[in-house]
């Protein structure tokens, strides 16, 4: 017990001592605080880091102070500066990771790391006015100066502030700045090219928000993406994005049912208080709210001074509308498009900045993602904002070709391959009794019906359905590409199909369905898939035998047939014709492989439900108003239902 004995004589030493320091009043009487062991300010060691931070407010020309992170390559001299400006937060985008390395500070996650980390690019990403770090108000998608925007401040301006301030103050800088970015980020990319800054040498927008109505996040062709509510809520309804959207179901298909209709979910969830979810209600038509804020119509107005490289993801799951769209407009209405670049990847939505060797079940056979970052967006970049810039060693149009896996370097878009080799035409693929699909029209008169409910509708992924963790996230994103066969064995589904190919056929450019359809209701939806029927036998990859493989996949609401901007009723029981689009394809389907196309009236809960009667708002449709229908597609005779497809030939002999 020596030791013991030891500590309790130490123990009573230490009592008595500070009985006695007590006695005398000294400093450590009862509630005195202890000294700080923290500095004031305590300043951060980084003489060994690789790189310099700044954290700087750029003064807009309103006054307001936008936040914005700046990362420079130590060493740095006339370096290029990339602009990224998003309402996703700066310090999300890049910089999250504590590092003395600029590779692991920015992350594989940056679309630009590779000209950042080996090239000597200055990476700047800011915070959009009214989000996170920044000041004023914010405003989604905030419109340019004009009928819907009385202020005296945009995206164009806010950018060509911040660019002009960048190279005024950072002395490393070459002063020529290029700007980037995907999704949003890709709109406030196409927005700093109206009225550009002159150091403004460059832009890469990535699947861009472009025409919310038409093709983009919020509506496509009048139906409304149910995940816009979502989005809205997380991003509006505070300014840090810290308030979560809440559920009481895990099956997403069981949420947005059991909620009535989106205006139902809409104020279960408060968003009378959010400013743009009231907007989308109150402009369900193609209206000038909408038709004025579409960038592929303000571009093409005044035509891009800078060069541009437009990249576009095939299967899209959120933008897939927008930068198609701008190239069009672009390329139509301008002669000289000798700075607008093209490329066309085999991607989900924001993946050129991730791993593409496949989406989902489809592989690629190669890291089709790195290709474009470091051959084709580092050649582009390289070339515009270098000093001794390097020749330009892409085409105009970057195109990977689905099917047959492999780049193609192209002199525009839609072409399929070089110009001397080949031509586009148009040719008709005709809907056919009893499931036939075919290039000739079938004799006589015929349909294929089926009843939609809109009690039971179609689910776009095999339920359950949860968005929510990696595994729900990673099921969106690829949601595009997955396997058919599910949904093709409902009766509110009818498929069409091709014997087998005997031949390769390439599709490049926009299928447009074309159906003859009637309905006992008097609204209704019309989805219209393209789909590549895989051989039953796969060999090797015997999981894919029979899989189908959507290519492109639109839907229209009915009563928007004849006039995005005028919604009319359906005749009951009437044959209409409904027309619309298909997004872009670039594919080749293989011999052995069969052509399919599927038609059904909900996808469900990616858009909302249509009542299938004729109410002046969907988004206030009561319970009454949903109906049963008797959808017909007609497949036979003069009125047979067809795809107007993009076939690649060869040249006609000269």
């Amino acid at each position: 017990m020596p030791k013991l004995s030891r500590r309790l004589g130490i123990a009573l030493s230490s009592i008595a001592a500070g009985a006695a320091l007590a006695s005398t009043g000294t400093a450590w009487a009862a509630g005195d605080a202890l000294p700080s062991e923290s500095p004031a300010n305590f300043v951060a060691r980084v003489d060994s880091f690789d790189y310099v931070k700044r954290e700087v407010m750029i003064p807009m020309r309103d006054g307001v102070k936008l936040k914005t992170l700046i990362l420079i390559p130590r060493g740095a001299q006339r370096a290029p500066i990339l602009l990224s400006r998003t309402p996703y937060g700066a310090t999300e985008r890049i910089a999250k990771n504590a590092s003395a390395h600029l590779s692991v500070v920015i992350g594989d996650n940056d679309v630009a790391v590779d000209a950042v980390v080996n090239g000597n690019y200055i990476r700047a990403v800011q915070d959009v006015r009214g989000k996170h770090e920044s000041e004023g108000d914010y405003v989604m998608t905030r419109p340019l100066q004009g009928p819907l925007n009385s202020t005296s401040v945009d995206h164009s301006t806010d950018t060509y502030d911040t660019i002009d301030w960048l190279v005024k103050n950072t002395p490393e800088s070459n002063g020529k700045v290029g700007i980037l970015g995907i999704s949003y980020d890709g709109f406030t990319s196409l927005m700093a090219l109206v009225h550009p800054h002159p150091a403004l040498r460059a832009a890469v927008p990535i699947n861009a928000m472009v025409d919310g109505w038409r093709g983009d996040d919020w509506f496509h062709n009048g139906a409304f993406r149910l995940d816009s509510f979502t989005y809205t809520h997380d991003q509006e309804a505070s300014r840090g994005s810290d308030i979560a959207w809440w559920t009481d179901h895990y099956d997403d298909y069981d949420t947005w049912l059991s909620a009535g209709s989106a205006g139902d979910m809409a104020h279960l969830h408060g968003l009378e208080q959010v400013g743009f979810a009231q907007k989308l209600m109150q402009h369900p038509a193609y209206d000038e709210f909408w038709q004025d804020q579409a960038l592929d119509k303000i571009l093409a107005q005044q035509g891009v001074t800078v060069p541009v490289m437009l990249v576009h993801s095939l299967w899209d799951q959120e933008d897939i509308y927008g930068n198609i769209a701008v190239y069009k407009a672009l390329t139509a209405g301008h002669a000289d498009t000798s700075n607008l670049f093209l490329v066309i990847g085999p991607w989900y939505h924001h993946q050129e900045r991730l791993d593409g060797s496949r989406v989902g079940a489809i592989e690629f056979g190669s890291d089709t993602a790195a290709y474009f970052r470091m051959r084709v967006l580092r050649s582009f970049l390289d070339h515009f904002l270098k000093d001794e810039a390097p020749p330009l060693e892409i085409a105009p149009v970057t195109a990977f070709e689905t099917g047959t896996n492999r780049w193609l370097s192209l002199p525009s878009w839609p072409l399929g391959c070089t110009r001397a080799a080949c031509t586009i035409d148009r040719k008709k693929i005709y809907l056919q009794p009893n499931g036939g699909l075919g290039f000739a029209p079938a004799t006589g008169s015929g349909f294929e019906s089926y009843v939609s409910d809109p009690a039971k509708p179609v689910p776009y992924l095999p339920r359950p359905i949860h968005i929510g963790g990696d595994a729900g996230q990673s099921s969106w994103q690829t949601w595009l590409v997955s396997d058919q066969r599910d949904v093709a064995a409902r009766t509110d589904v009818v498929s069409f199909s091709t014997p087998v190919l005997t031949q390769p056929l390439k599709l490049s450019g926009e299928p447009i369905a074309n159906l003859i359809a009637s309905s006992t209701g008097t609204d209704g939806d019309f989805v219209v898939k393209l789909i590549d029927v895989y051989p039953d036998d796969m060999g090797r990859d015997a999981k894919m035998g029979g899989y189908q493989l959507m290519i492109a996949t639109d839907i229209l609401r009915g009563r928007y047939r004849d006039s995005f901007s005028a919604p009319k009723p359906i005749p009951a029981d009437k044959a209409q014709l409904f027309r619309f689009a298909l997004p872009t394809v670039n594919h080749v389907f293989l011999p052995g492989h069969r052509i399919m196309v599927q038609v059904q009236s909900s996808l469900f809960p990616v858009y909302d439900r249509n009542p299938q009667t004729y109410v002046d708002n969907i988004f206030f449709a009561k319970p009454g108003d949903y109906k049963k229908a008797t959808i017909k597609i007609f497949d036979g005779g003069k009125d047979a239902s067809f795809i107007d497809l993009p076939v690649v030939g060869p040249a006609a002999a000269r």
